[in-house]
């Protein structure tokens, strides 16, 4: 499960990065962090940037609600969200089921 914590109206969590990465997703937790994969490189705040634009698109929340306030520079990193709740973030590391459309049911 993902450790958050609550202060003033901000929901605080780790997040693990991994970037250059071939496609950008959350894929769950690991180690308590929302584990996160970017295609963005790590350079000049590349990554910091495209995963701010992640976290907002997928909570629906603006990006300026979406801080790094620790890891920069590392691919451990501490984020700070505004008007968000816990159900909302530890969502985020719930996959969504893929369905399948009728009709393409395997026969056997």
């Amino acid at each position: 499960m993902i450790e958050t914590q609550e202060r003033e109206g901000r929901i605080s969590l780790a997040v693990r990065v991994t970037p250059r990465a071939s496609g950008d997703a959350i894929e769950g937790e690991h180690q308590g962090a929302l584990k996160v994969r970017l295609t963005a490189p790590p350079l000049d705040g590349r990554a910091n940037d495209a995963l701010r634009r992640l976290l907002a698109e997928r909570l629906k929340a603006p990006v300026s609600a979406v801080r790094i306030v620790a890891g920069e520079k590392s691919r451990t990193k501490r984020v700070e969200i505004a008007g968000v709740t816990r159900a909302q973030v530890r969502a985020l590391a719930t996959p969504a089921r893929k369905s399948r459309p009728p009709g393409l049911l395997a026969e056997r």
